[in-house]
Order: C-alpha cells, then sequence, then structure tokens
C-alpha cells in the first residue's frame, strides 16, 4: 500500500494523484456518521501508484466550519478541478442526507472524464439516485453500487487520465 494523505476543506491543494469525495455531507442538525473515513480507507487500501495518492474532502478538519460560505464553495470547486477523479458516493437518504447539492456538482461534473459514481441500493432512498445513474451511464461515467468498487473504479480514472503523476 502506498502513502496516502487527506487534505481536508480548505487546507491548501498539492499537486499529483488525488481523489475528490463528492456526495452528501453530514449536517449538524441530524447528525449522521460520515462515510468518507470508510472511503479513504477503500481508497488507501487499493492505491498502489507510486507516489503518494491524496484524498480531498470537503470536510472540515476538527469541525472548524468556514468563516463564509462562499468560501467553503470555492474551496470545493477548486479541488473538484484539480482533482484526477470525483469520486461521487450518494448513500441517498432524504431525511438525514439528502445531497442536494452533489446532485449539481454531479451535472457538473458527469462530463468532465474524471467523475465516478456509487449509489448503494440498500439506502433509505434509492429511487432518489435513478435520475443521476441514467444520465451517469449516457456519459460513460462508471456506476457502482459498494464504496470499494467506487473507490476502485476512481483510482481507476486516476491512472487512465495520464497516470499517478497526472493532476
Amino acid at each position: 500500500m502506498s502513502a496516502v494523505n487527506l487534505v481536508m476543506a480548505r487546507e491548501p491543494l498539492p499537486g499529483g494523484p488525488s481523489v475528490f469525495l463528492a456526495g452528501p455531507t453530514p449536517d449538524r442538525s441530524a447528525p449522521v456518521p460520515s462515510w468518507r473515513p470508510e472511503a479513504a480507507r477503500a481508497l488507501a487500501a487499493q492505491w498502489t501508484g507510486d507516489q503518494p495518492l491524496t484524498v480531498l474532502s470537503p470536510e472540515s478538519r476538527n469541525g472548524k466550519r468556514a468563516d463564509r460560505y462562499e468560501t467553503q464553495v470555492d474551496w470545493e470547486t477548486a479541488a473538484r478541478a484539480a482533482a484526477g477523479a470525483i469520486l461521487f458516493w450518494i448513500p441517498r437518504d432524504v431525511q438525514k442526507m439528502p445531497g442536494f447539492t452533489t446532485n449539481v456538482e454531479f451535472g457538473l461534473d458527469v462530463a468532465t472524464g474524471r467523475a465516478v459514481l456509487g449509489c448503494p441500493p440498500d439506502c433509505p432512498n434509492p429511487e432518489r439516485n435513478r435520475y443521476l445513474i441514467y444520465v451517469a451511464r449516457r456519459h460513460g461515467v462508471p456506476v457502482c453500487t459498494t464504496l470499494t468498487d467506487t473507490a476502485a473504479a476512481a483510482l481507476a480514472v486516476v491512472t487512465a487520465n495520464g497516470g499517478p503523476a497526472a493532476r
């Protein structure tokens, strides 16, 4: 297993191979465990590149929120643009993690050649992912049903986009 570095929201974006973890973020008002630590572990377990892999997470380190909403949005936009792959994991739950912003981000990124979509069929509202799955397939975006497979597909995108040093 090669090294993996975790870069959290609003931290400087390094060069080198990277994966952005896109998808719904738990809200303080409806606390549920984040799926991102498991995704980072899945990426770390499968990464075999010569350089360290950077995992870009839009969640704040130590829960420290952005001073302004725009600061967070700007960082996420720059991080998605810089990433070698954008891993979308959408365990849709309209009550606790609706992922409305995720829908927009997926629409912006679906045609980049860097998106991968993961939609677990056993999430609370899998029917709410149907449109994203359809659009992904129309654009040739890999569609997976487990986080492990989604991580593997994201790493394949990082490698296919010019190798580990491409971004």
